[in-house]
């Protein structure tokens, strides 16, 4: 079903399109209403998972029972179940664009603490886990769009992000790096604004925050831990200002006071002035073109909005989606697919019957994506760094696979 152009592009940025049966919700909507409904998802109950295994949508395929909170084949799934079926497309979409931003990869991860515990790390679902763990995945979804600090606090102490950058090494006899120099290089204020002694006061000011290795009768997993006879209480200078009043010193504090450090640092880095304006060109990359350089008063709108929210990304994203440069025609087929964007895409377009997640997992890994598995900390190269000649094909053959089978299973 045709669908007005415009909202048809909102759909394809901020979700994954649209199946028929949406495409007639859709032409029943207003731009602004269709904006508001993708950025307001709690509206809508969270209950995507429920569908899983139930006859008319997805299918999963799985050696034994479905798992995906335990095996991260079934987690990659789920997934994209979530990205077909949802009724909350931009949580998912969101929650993609912080699996990117905040890269962390299995294989490392199972090295560190087992594939059990590697599984359960990323992709653990709290209310379904019988330790309550809270995958980082999971993590991803529930601040999709919420505070960016708060989202910093919680990714800081994210078993998956505290093994894959070593935090589990970070001890004040022998400061670990890795986690200081992302936080600020990727995840923050980026490259051209701190300084290697930044990196190493950082280290200082996350040692202590280690992991917890649990072990059941059945089950290996990791929780956060922060150790203070570990911590470096003593204080820490940077190179730019930690407090509001322009404060660079963290002062010395107690052990047991210690993770004040860490919260004092991440509120730093949130506030940095580069912080807001290398997000809002990130979500401009993701949502609009990365070929496209944004307008200079769009990103200081974006990054204004920001600061002055709080750091509450549902507003900095409801000022992207509804900016005449996200808007903008020449903008509909700006960008390139990601390959699970592309997978999906397909899937609702075409159809689903009698087609598992699981025949999917092979065509997105020679398209060059493996969920939960990217190629480093810098997350998957994206533009034309997707194409090749190998991945066009895997592309093409997907797009005719998918097509027989649902030729096949449709037939009369």
């Amino acid at each position: 079903m045709a669908v007005d152009p415009a909202i048809a592009h909102l759909v394809r940025r901020a979700g994954f399109g649209y199946s028929p049966a949406e495409g007639a919700m859709l032409n029943q909507m207003s731009l602004p209403g269709a904006i508001d409904a993708l950025v307001d998802y709690e509206q809508v109950p969270d209950t995507v998972d429920d569908n899983i295994g139930i006859p008319g949508f997805l299918g999963t395929t799985a050696r034994g029972p479905f798992r995906p909170n335990e095996r991260i084949t079934d987690a990659r799934q789920r997934v994209l179940f979530r990205m077909v079926h949802s009724a909350r497309p931009l949580q998912e979409k969101m929650a993609l664009f912080w699996h990117n931003h905040f890269a962390t990869g299995f294989s490392k991860i199972a090295g560190q603490i087992g594939p059990d515990g590697a599984s359960r790390a990323l992709g653990a679902k709290a209310s379904e886990d019988a330790n309550g763990l809270r995958g980082q995945y999971e993590l991803f979804r529930e601040y999709a769009l919420g505070n960016f600090r708060d989202f910093l606090i919680q990714v800081s102490q994210d078993p998956a992000m505290v093994a894959w950058l070593d935090g589990d090494t970070n001890v004040k006899a022998n400061p670990q790096e890795n986690y200081a120099r992302e936080l600020m290089e990727l995840f923050t204020m980026g490259v051209d604004f701190y300084t290697e002694s930044d990196v190493y006061e950082g280290a200082r000011v996350f040692t202590g925050w280690n992991l917890a290795n649990n072990r059941t009768a059945d089950t290996r997993y990791a929780t956060f831990s922060f150790r203070p006879e570990q911590h470096d209480t003593e204080s820490k200078t940077f190179s730019f200002p930690i407090y509001p009043d322009g404060g660079q010193t963290i002062p010395a504090r107690s052990s047991a006071d210690g993770m004040q450090d860490g919260l004092d640092f991440i509120n730093a880095v949130a506030a940095h002035p580069e912080t807001g304006l290398r997000l809002a060109r990130k979500l401009f990359a993701f949502f609009v073109s990365e070929f496209t350089t944004p307008s200079e008063a769009l990103v200081q709108q974006l990054a204004g909005v920001y600061y002055a929210s709080g750091y509450d990304m549902r507003r900095v994203v409801r000022t992207l989606l509804s900016s005449a440069e996200f808007q903008d025609p020449t903008h509909y087929f700006a960008r390139y697919s990601w390959p699970v964007e592309f997978v999906v895409r397909l899937i609702k377009s075409v159809g689903w019957t009698g087609y598992s997640a699981a025949a999917a997992i092979a065509p997105l890994a020679d398209m060059g994506q493996i969920l939960f598995e990217p190629p480093d900390v810098s997350g998957w190269r994206l533009g034309t760094d997707w194409f090749s000649t190998g991945t066009v094909l895997a592309r093409m053959n997907f797009a005719s696979s998918l097509a027989a089978n649902q030729q096949f299973n449709l037939r009369d």
